[in-house]
């Protein structure tokens, strides 16, 4: 008779360290965590046990959380079935959370996975294997809670004293023997950046200041040799350098100032009259705000977390407002949402019609509330998505139950008021933005690029400018212009033409709205004299 083939057991090794100190040792906390295991599953080959060749290392990643990069990348193998026991020094190189234990052991029990920990014996498939395993790592948990408080009781302390405990220094110092030095070159920097501000009153001009004079973030090298940093100054990492008290050799933590051991770089009066001038600006601001038609400034969001802001244009001695991105108005265009302007009076009115509608059987207060003051009692928040609306309410009261008001959330408030999402259908027109000015493409065909545009309106410039220096005496004929301008007199004829467009034709191209089969060449060419035949002639 024939031997039954023994079983193989397809064995990953998972290992931890906390932080990352002595990792660039040749032989760390990772190794002889993985070295123990290894002989563990070698002294288990009788048993079919194999190892396999991957390495799922976490090093100075923390352990109360389960997003850690390896760990990840061993939870996908498991849900491949790619692997069939999981080995570990300890429990809690795996975890410290008896949540977080709860969620892996279902995870492991769900694709027949097996898990081992070779240096403390116990069998979960007993109950009192599992109450042995929660036992251990109640004391897990409990102990990196007790190391938590340490820590921060320690950190509280040194920081009363002003000592340095380390993380990111902010631009005009570095760190050198554990301790805080000026860098007189980003001193220099950061003297500019405030004396700057007092001079032009608004963080929106210095931001445009700093950039022109090329004055950028602190640089940073991280320990893989990426550098972090050296990039324009966005509007709130100045508010906030703006407001650091670090500056002025003090310590802020948990809400209380203290006396720093590192030296100053500006001035106490300096200082205080920076924040004079921004307590004044915020003033100022909010009653703009009040008084500003734009009710959602503040609560209005993009799909990807971005706040957008109220911005318009002016066309025809008329205003149109609409809320715009600010990763389009800090150059990120990588980090836009799906939506990233929106008319500004469309939304509004959608969002105060969903809102009344959704309040009117349960908020009975709600219904005489000034459209501003119901915006800021009851929205917490305006998602705007490419096929909805998502409105996130605050409630007097519990929210109906209809198919109107789903409800949510109730902790989100700091009343701690029962909340309610809505979602308002919408759909995105897909207009874009050509230079400020707001471009909806029309619904009977394909309408002008942005190139196109720039293209004809240039021409249209120069062809204005021509003939003007004609009539004015300025140059004595087409030949002059051709030998000023270096083109060919040939060139210079076929756009003169259009100095004579029609308006309505001009103001077509300036919106984006013309046809998409408008060229430079084609409108030049055999104009009509008739401006009602010109705008027939490209349809208008």
């Amino acid at each position: 008779m024939k031997r039954p083939a023994q079983k193989t057991f397809r064995c990953a090794i998972y290992t931890r360290k906390s932080t990352e100190h002595n990792l660039d040792l040749e032989f760390n906390s990772l190794d002889a965590q993985r070295e123990a295991c290894e002989a563990y599953i070698k002294s288990q080959a009788h048993e079919g046990w194999r190892l396999l060749g991957d390495n799922y290392d976490d090093g100075g990643v923390s352990g109360a959380s389960l997003e850690r990069p390896a760990l990840q990348e061993l939870l996908s193998d498991i849900r491949a079935g790619r692997i069939d026991i999981v080995v570990v020094y300890k429990v809690d190189r795996l975890t410290r959370s008896l949540a977080d234990f709860a969620k892996l052991v279902e995870l492991f029990d769900r694709h027949a996975v097996s898990f081992v920990s070779i240096t403390q014996s116990f069998n979960t498939t007993s109950s009192m294997g599992r109450l042995t395993l929660n036992v251990l790592l109640s004391f897990a948990q409990f102990e990196r809670e007790v190391i938590g408080e340490r820590v921060r009781d320690k950190i509280a302390a040194s920081k009363r004293k002003g000592i340095w405990v380390g993380g990111p220094v902010p631009l005009g110092y570095r760190v050198a023997d554990k301790k805080v030095v000026a860098i007189p070159d980003e001193a220099v920097a950061v003297r500019t950046i405030f004396t700057r501000y007092l001079e032009l009153g608004s963080i929106g001009a210095l931001t445009k200041d700093l950039d022109r004079r090329g004055v950028r973030t602190k640089t940073t090298r991280l320990v893989g040799g990426r550098v972090r940093g050296g990039i324009r100054f966005a509007t709130g990492a100045l508010a906030h350098l703006l407001k650091n008290r670090f500056y002025i050799g003090e310590v802020a933590y948990r809400g209380a100032i203290h006396a720093g051991g590192h030296p100053a770089i500006i001035e106490r009066e300096l200082f205080e009259a920076m924040q004079a001038r921004l307590a004044e600006n915020a003033v100022g601001r909010r009653i703009r705000l009040r008084s500003s038609p734009a009710i959602l400034t503040g609560r209005i969001f993009d799909d990807r977390g971005n706040r957008m802001s109220p911005s318009h244009t002016n066309k025809g001695g008329v205003r149109y407002r609409y809320y715009v991105s600010h990763a389009i108005l800090q150059r990120r265009q990588n980090e836009v949402g799906s939506v990233g302007r929106v008319p500004a009076a469309e939304i509004e009115t959608l969002v105060l019609e969903g809102i009344r509608s959704c309040l009117a059987s349960g908020d009975e207060a709600a219904s005489g509330i000034a459209d501003r003051d119901l915006i800021v009692q009851r929205v917490q928040a305006v998602t705007i998505k490419p096929r909805g609306v998502e409105d996130r309410l605050l409630l007097a009261s519990k929210p109906p139950f209809d198919n109107t008001c789903a409800p949510g959330s109730d902790d989100l408030h700091p009343d701690s008021l029962p909340t309610t999402v809505i979602t308002l259908p919408w759909t995105s027109p897909g207009f874009t933005a050509v230079k400020g000015i707001l471009h909806f493409p029309s619904a009977a065909g394909p309408t002008l690029s942005s190139e196109s545009r720039d293209a004809l309106l240039g021409a249209i410039a120069k062809a204005r400018r021509w003939i003007n220096d004609l009539r004015h005496g300025r140059t004595a004929s087409f030949e002059d212009i051709a030998k000023q301008v270096g083109q060919g007199e040939r060139h210079i004829r076929l756009l003169a033409p259009l100095a004579f467009l029609s308006p309505r034709i001009i103001s077509a191209i300036i919106e984006g709205t013309a046809p998409a089969s408008v060229t430079v060449t084609g409108l030049a060419r055999a104009l009509p004299y008739s401006w009602a035949e010109q705008e027939h002639s490209i349809g208008l």
